[in-house]
């Protein structure tokens, strides 16, 4: 039974899908040239491996999962601004914000009994935390909204963040040029206040995330199976290096993967 009135089965699972095939080539197979594209260093991987206590094989995912992993993405915030276009009264522009909301009875601001606290549209700048943003980035952020609330006085412009602290919907106070800015209608919103504003399911961003690993297992188990990767570093590796013990063994492939024409090592 299908628990989110808000946005349709198929259109969640068309999302979550579309999520996924972003991943793109970090879909790719790992194989040893892969793996070793920029020469790993193994020093840090012996450290680590012995420090947190991990096996040879979870050192060598944990190695691949931070190759695919550093690239910058976009791939969850593609997941927490494009699933707005399935939901009532909200458009995700092409460019310039990542979400307006414009429903037709309009937008209370705050708990304030006055028709100057509604509004009927909100402009949306949606980030993963808060803290990644620099000062600078923050700034010029707050200025756009600045200048958006200058040029429609019927509107309000958020700061969504989908990690915020705490759950809030508060004035975004900001320093700007050295001095403190604070308007009501430009604010820091977390992703479940944002939720319950557009949806009006107060637990709306909770249903999203228990509904989330269910279709993220149907979607994969209905791709094709060369979809998901199958990494091949470790056989390979055996293949490539002979040594007595698996401990000898994985130790001198991985020195070797880094070090091999160094002194020693090249014997």
């Amino acid at each position: 039974m299908w628990v989110l009135p808000f946005i349709s089965e198929q259109d969640f699972y068309e999302h979550v899908k579309a999520t996924i095939n972003k991943y793109g080539e970090k879909l790719i197979t790992f194989d040893l040239k892969r793996f070793n594209k920029n020469i790993i260093d193994p020093i840090k991987l012996i450290f680590d491996k012995n420090v947190y206590g991990f096996t040879w094989d979870e050192i060598i995912k944990n190695e691949i999962f931070r190759q695919r992993d550093k690239s910058n993405n976009n791939e969850i915030g593609y997941f927490h601004q494009r699933i707005f276009q399935y939901m009532q009264d909200c458009e995700v522009p092409q460019s310039g914000w990542d979400v307006i909301f414009s429903p037709k009875s309009g937008i209370k601001i705050d708990d304030e009994n006055d028709d100057k606290n509604t509004v009927r549209r909100v402009f949306v700048e949606m980030k993963n935390k808060h803290n990644t943003m620099n000062s600078s980035s923050s700034g010029k952020t707050y200025i756009k909204m600045q200048h958006q609330l200058l040029e429609d006085g019927d509107c309000a412009c958020f700061l969504v963040e989908a990690i915020a602290k705490k759950s809030q919907n508060i004035p975004w106070s900001i320093s700007v040029d050295g001095k403190q800015k604070k308007h009501q209608r430009i604010r820091r919103v977390s992703m479940d206040e944002f939720y319950s504003l557009v949806t009006g399911q107060e637990d709306a961003f909770y249903q999203i995330c228990m509904q989330l690993p269910k279709t993220i297992e149907k979607v994969i188990s209905e791709m094709p199976a060369n979809t998901i990767p199958h990494d091949s570093v470790k056989d390979e590796l055996s293949k490539t290096f002979s040594f007595n013990s698996s401990e000898d063994y994985f130790l001198l492939a991985l020195y070797m993967l880094g070090f091999e024409g160094y002194k020693g090592f090249s014997q």
